[in-house]
């Protein structure tokens, strides 16, 4: 029998818009409380955008996934999984950043989520910005390499910015892979897009053996054909799946930082979580939602909804 005090509070005792917010409702076991080396499944806030080279504010991303998430329910509608039932969830709270240091920051968020490691928690990161990422491959990778799904507009693959600065929100999987925390040959990146300043990325990508699905692909062929491809990339071994809200269409989620149009509408973009059952699943994320650039919250409720499958795959 699942533990009562890691269940979320229900909308039928207490009405979604009264109570603190925190995600999904969950209860806040931070770094030290009692009961912090009883949780399976770790919320994470990581409100930090210092690594944007575009429209920041992916830093207010966390509060505002948090208060939209309260909205979510205990059940999957189509999988039927109940995530706080099948795995031991909670909001730990935000890792709290450095705005003026990106090395620091790094840093501080390394040391974060390696605790987590240690008490073997599983962790699923709201960003922030792409960046935050690092990090928690950093930890994930201690026991070798990971492979990762990785659902965005962009690679993420440079290799630096503006001069030769090597930590952005543009380069955070180009230095996994350089540090061997991802294995390339399980690695597949979809859903592609926009203009491009170069083929720098995209030349790294097939030099190392990163498989990569250009949105085009990902229509022609569909989803259920293209996650079929991504199972088989990283199969049954650990992976990480990192989600850039900026996958989908800025017609469905407008507050981002890096906007790419010609994207999938907010049923494929739950459709492809669907499809991760099953997946060894280490560590997750949803990055770069910027509420300034929000629509009615739009954007934030979506990106709360993506992190609701993504928990249900990881705790089923």
């Amino acid at each position: 029998m699942s533990d009562p005090f890691f269940h979320p509070v229900s909308g039928f005792d207490l009405p979604r818009f009264a109570g603190v917010p925190t995600f999904m409702r969950l209860p806040h076991v931070p770094p030290g409380h009692p009961r912090f080396g009883e949780v399976q499944i770790g919320l994470v806030g990581a409100p930090w955008d210092s690594g944007t080279t575009n429209r920041p504010g992916a830093r207010h991303g966390p509060r505002q996934l948090r208060d939209a998430s309260t909205m979510i329910r205990a059940e999957h509608p189509v999988s039927r999984i109940r995530p706080y039932e099948a795995a031991r969830c909670a909001d730990l709270g935000d890792v709290g950043p450095n705005p003026a240091s990106i090395p620091d920051t790094l840093e501080r968020f390394d040391a974060y989520f390696a605790r987590l490691q240690e008490a073997g928690i599983r962790p699923l990161m709201a960003g922030g910005d792409h960046l935050c990422s690092l990090p928690v491959l950093r930890s994930l990778a201690a026991a070798g390499p990971l492979g990762m799904i990785h659902f965005d507009s962009h690679t993420d693959l440079f290799h630096s910015y503006f001069g030769g600065e090597m930590f952005t929100h543009g380069t955070p999987f180009r230095r996994a892979v350089e540090e061997s925390l991802l294995d390339p040959r399980r690695v597949i990146q979809i859903g592609l897009r926009g203009t491009m300043y170069d083929h720098e990325d995209m030349d790294f990508a097939k030099s190392v053996g990163i498989r990569t699905v250009r949105i085009e692909e990902l229509f022609a062929r569909g989803i259920e054909d293209v996650m079929a491809e991504a199972r088989e990339v990283v199969g049954t071994k650990p992976l990480y799946v990192s989600y850039d809200i900026d996958f989908v269409d800025p017609a469905f989620a407008p507050g981002t930082g890096t906007p790419e149009v010609g994207g999938p509408d907010s049923f494929q973009a739950l459709a492809v979580c669907r499809h991760l059952a099953g997946l060894d699943i280490r560590g997750a994320d949803l990055v770069e939602v910027s509420p300034p650039f929000d629509q009615g919250g739009a954007t934030a409720f979506l990106g709360a909804s993506v992190m609701f499958e993504l928990l249900c795959a990881m705790a089923g």
